[in-house]
């Protein structure tokens, strides 16, 4: 069968199972697009190629599939770069495809050519360059297997137009085999014993969870091992849902802006489970005072991660489900009534720490944007997919909102992106119509990709956008009043657009709430809408997200108030 590069990359991609595409049209994959028009994979017109991989992404962690873009070559590349850095940060699996002009122009600089895979190479887990035809399906097919594997991550793929146009006889290429590459997934059983014998022995045990018990769908083994053994659970950013925040075990976040009882936790138990994590320099604070009284523990399939920032006792490479399924058989055979009760006191004094220093605001006559988000949470009962920005509405999403449920909380962790929460809102509501979708913002953040409004509105796509408007680039502006004494060098949103007419403008409905007792009544009508909503809420302006661990400190010393 002879097929063109185009007609055999869109053969490979049904192969692959890929429904939809998110992307922007150019020259150099016009033939891409024009074999894309005759098939029935959905097509999503994004009005910023950064949007594309964004899409991508908040597709992949809603759906949990391999998220696709495609995008032209040059200008249309480079765009790409940041969503694929925050998708490579977060472990997200994404296919990357980018124009390039034909074969004999590269390195002569020629009209939109740029090194893509160069330019790439940092920051995905793989890139291609494809040179022959031949070629394209065994790479396309390889580009997949590598993006959902192992470790999850960003792979591209560079396509030059004349290996698109060029005609070859297809053969259908095989499962990818790669020496060089073979993840470990089934994880050491004598390793897994140890780690029992450490559970049995120990009397201030604590589990700390992270994106790779998402990324393994490892949430109901994970729940079992916590409540079997009764350990308290807390979690990175990339860790909410993974273990349900409704739980008493649940402690919350950790790190800079985690609880009170999170950090303490970690500051006094004498073993920490650590599964799926990358101790992140937000997590550990100083990290000769992180978890100084404990045995750590610490399971990853990425065998790069392990001891990289936190030096661990027991080391346990593979899949995060496959661990935990092994270690809940493991703790079936041992007699677990004796140790729980040993672990009252322990379990008391969370309690007393729950109790004496919870997550709190004061009330005022202005609109405290945590009562926002908790009257958010409690009108969609939790049911929601959340996406975020970055910043302080991140924070107070991830403080106030109660994930019960894995993939339900969306945002940009380690590249921490704004303008991240718009396009992964789309990229949510694509792969979930019939979900409930809110993107949580600030009046900047929610400004870095506006534009993917007339996206949005062009796919009937009813995604709800919660704007906590405090007129300033929030988080500098609390580091500025706390730590430079109150310079607010150029972190004033001055001349912000009136959101509400915004919305109006792109024919969305827009509200706006400007007292408290205006807040439940706008987010009743915005959620009930079936429109693409935008809810303005104007906010304390100088309100701070706490607790705060400031930069350098261990995290035991919080700012509280």
């Amino acid at each position: 069968m002879k097929l063109s590069g185009a007609k055999i990359l869109m053969k490979v991609l049904k192969d692959e199972g890929v429904d939809t595409i998110f992307g922007y049209p150019g020259g150099a994959v016009i033939d891409i697009y024009d074999e894309l028009a005759q098939t029935d994979i959905k097509h999503i017109l994004v009005r910023h190629e950064q949007a594309a991989v964004h899409a991508a992404d908040g597709y992949a962690r809603a759906c949990g599939k391999v998220g696709v873009c495609l995008v032209t070559s040059g200008p249309g590349a480079t765009n790409t770069v940041t969503g694929i850095a925050s998708a490579y940060c977060d472990s997200i699996p994404v296919v990357i495809f980018t124009g390039q002009v034909p074969t004999p122009l590269i390195g002569n600089d020629a009209f939109q050519e740029v090194d893509i895979v160069g330019i790439t190479r940092p920051c995905t887990k793989h890139n291609y360059l494809v040179k022959h035809v031949d070629d394209l399906a065994k790479i396309i097919k390889e580009a997949f297997f590598i993006a959902r594997s192992g470790r999850p991550g960003p792979v591209l793929v560079d396509l030059p137009k004349d290996v698109v146009r060029a005609i070859t006889t297809y053969k259908e290429p095989e499962t990818p085999k790669m020496r060089s590459y073979n993840p470990t997934y089934n994880p050491n059983a004598k390793q897994l014993q140890k780690v029992v014998e450490l559970v049995m022995k120990s009397e201030r045990p604590a589990i700390f969870i992270g994106g790779g018990v998402v990324l393994s769908n490892a949430a109901e083994e994970l729940t079992k091992f916590a409540r079997s053994a009764r350990i308290p659970v807390m979690g990175s950013l990339m860790g909410l849902g993974a273990f349900p925040g409704s739980d008493p075990l649940w402690l919350g976040m950790l790190g800079m802006h985690g609880t009170y009882r999170a950090n303490m936790v970690t500051a006094h138990c004498d073993l920490m489970i650590a599964i799926g994590v990358r101790f992140d320099d937000r997590v550990t604070g100083r990290t000769d005072k992180f978890a100084s009284q404990a045995q750590i523990v610490h399971v990853d399939i990425d065998p790069t991660s392990i001891h990289k920032n936190i030096h661990v006792s027991i080391p346990v490479v593979g899949d995060c489900k496959a661990a935990v399924t092994i270690l809940n058989n493991l703790l079936e055979k041992e007699n677990l009534s004796g140790i729980i009760k040993e672990r009252k006191p322990w379990l008391d004094q969370i309690e007393e720490w729950k109790s004496t220093t919870p997550l709190t605001y004061k009330q005022s006559d202005k609109i405290k944007p945590q009562y926002v988000i908790e009257k958010l949470f409690e009108l969609t009962k939790g049911n929601a997919i959340i996406t975020t920005e970055v910043g302080q509405n991140q924070m107070w999403a991830a403080q106030y909102y109660h994930f019960d449920r894995p993939n339900n909380f969306i945002t940009s962790g380690g590249l921490g992106v704004m303008g991240f929460g718009l396009p992964a809102a789309i990229g949510a509501q694509v792969a979930c119509p019939d979900r409930l979708v809110v993107d949580i913002a600030g009046d900047g953040s929610i400004q870095m990709n506006i534009q993917e409004m007339a996206t949005a509105l062009q796919f009937s796509l009813p995604v709800k956008i919660v704007i906590l408007n405090n007129g300033f680039l929030g988080m500098v502006r609390q580091w500025q009043e706390l730590f430079y004494d109150k310079r607010y060098a150029f972190t004033c949103m001055d001349y912000a657009p009136d959101f509400v007419k915004l919305a109006e403008a792109y024919s969305a409905l827009g509200l706006r709430a400007t007292k408290p007792e205006e807040v439940e009544a706008v987010l009743r009508e915005g959620l009930a809408s079936p429109k693409t909503v935008i809810m303005d809420f104007v906010v304390d302006k100088e309100e701070c997200v706490y607790p705060m661990v400031p930069a350098g400190a261990a995290i035991t010393e919080m700012l509280l108030v």
